[in-house]
C-alpha cells in the first residue's frame, strides 16, 4: 500500500475539518455511537499525528457523530480479543500507547455530545478540557463487566474528580449527567448541543489566535510532571523554564501585542 492510501486508510471512521488553526475530529460510527474498535483508534491516533506535526494546527477539538461521544469498546473487537492467546494478542497490540493523546504537545479538547462511557470517558479524560451538553451520559461500565479500572484511569479521575468521587464512579458503574459531571469538576463546560462544538471550537480558536504554542505545549508539560511532584521541585522547574522563556522570541512578541493592543503573531510549534 502507498503512504497516500496508508493516509487516508479508515478516514471515514473518524472525519477531519479544519476551522482555521483549529482541527475538529469527529469520531464517526453513529450507528453504533462511535464504539471504539481498533480501526478508529489507527485513525485517530493518525490524525492526532499530523495535527501536531502540523505547524498551521495550534488546537484539537474531537466529538462524535450523531447522539454519542463513544460508548466505550466495541463488543466484537473485544470478543476477537478474548478468542486469541497470548502471542496473538501481543501481535495484535497498536503501534501507539493507548494513552497517545495525553502526550499530544497542543491543546486537545473534547466535545462530549452524548454517551462517554468506559473507554470512551477514557478518551474524553486524555484531553486537556472537557465540554458537554446536559443530557450527555457519562460512566466507567468496567465494574459491571467484570473488568478493572483500564488504562489510567485509576490514576487520572482521582486527580480530576477527587478520590472517593473517582471510587463511586469505578465501583458503582452509574451513568451521570451533564451538571453533576460539571459539579464534580468532570467537565468544565455544559451547554446545548447546537452550540457544543461550536463552542468549543471557539474555546480552541482562541487558544491559537492568543496563547503562544510554545508557552502550551511547556505549560501542559509542567502539570503532568507537577502531578506527581512536591512543591519545590515545581518550583525549581519552573524557575528553568522560565529563564529559558524570557529569551525565546515569543516572549518579546507576546510584550509588544500587548503594549500595541494587537493579537500576538507567535511562532508556530516546533517539534524536535
Amino acid at each position: 500500500m502507498s503512504t497516500s492510501q496508508e493516509d487516508n486508510a479508515g478516514a471515514d471512521l473518524v472525519l477531519a475539518e479544519r476551522h482555521g488553526a483549529v482541527l475538529l475530529l469527529t469520531l464517526n460510527r453513529p450507528d453504533r455511537l462511535n464504539a471504539w474498535t481498533f480501526a478508529l483508534e489507527e485513525r485517530y491516533f493518525q490524525l492526532l499525528d499530523q495535527a501536531e506535526a502540523d505547524p498551521e494546527v495550534r488546537a484539537v477539538v474531537v466529538t462524535g457523530a450523531g447522539r454519542g461521544f463513544c460508548a466505550g469498546a466495541d463488543l466484537s473487537d473485544l470478543q476477537m480479543v478474548s478468542s486469541l492467546d497470548k502471542t496473538d494478542v501481543e501481535l495484535a497490540a497498536p503501534a501507539r500507547p493507548r494513552e497517545r493523546p495525553l502526550s499530544m504537545r497542543k491543546p486537545l479538547i473534547a466535545a462530549i455530545n452524548g454517551a462517554a462511557v468506559g473507554l470512551g470517558l477514557i478518551e474524553a479524560l486524555y484531553c486537556d478540557l472537557r465540554f458537554s451538553t446536559p443530557d450527555a451520559k457519562l460512566g466507567t461500565a468496567f465494574a459491571q463487566r467484570g473488568l478493572i479500572a483500564e488504562y489510567g484511569i485509576a490514576w487520572l479521575l482521582p486527580r480530576i474528580v477527587g478520590q472517593s468521587r473517582a471510587l463511586d464512579l469505578l465501583l458503582s458503574g452509574r451513568l451521570i449527567q451533564g451538571q453533576e459531571a460539571l459539579a464534580m469538576g468532570l467537565v468544565d463546560r455544559v451547554m446545548e448541543p447546537e452550540e457544543l462544538v461550536k463552542a468549543a471550537v471557539a474555546y480552541a480558536a482562541d487558544l491559537a489566535a492568543l496563547s503562544s504554542p510554545n508557552s502550551m505545549r511547556l505549560i501542559k508539560d509542567q502539570v503532568f510532571r507537577a502531578m506527581d511532584s512536591d512543591l519545590p521541585s515545581a518550583i525549581a522547574h519552573a524557575e528553568g523554564l522560565m529563564l529559558e522563556s524570557f529569551v525565546h522570541p515569543d516572549a518579546a512578541e507576546g510584550v509588544m501585542g500587548f503594549l500595541e493592543r494587537r493579537p500576538p503573531n507567535f511562532q508556530p510549534l516546533t517539534l524536535t
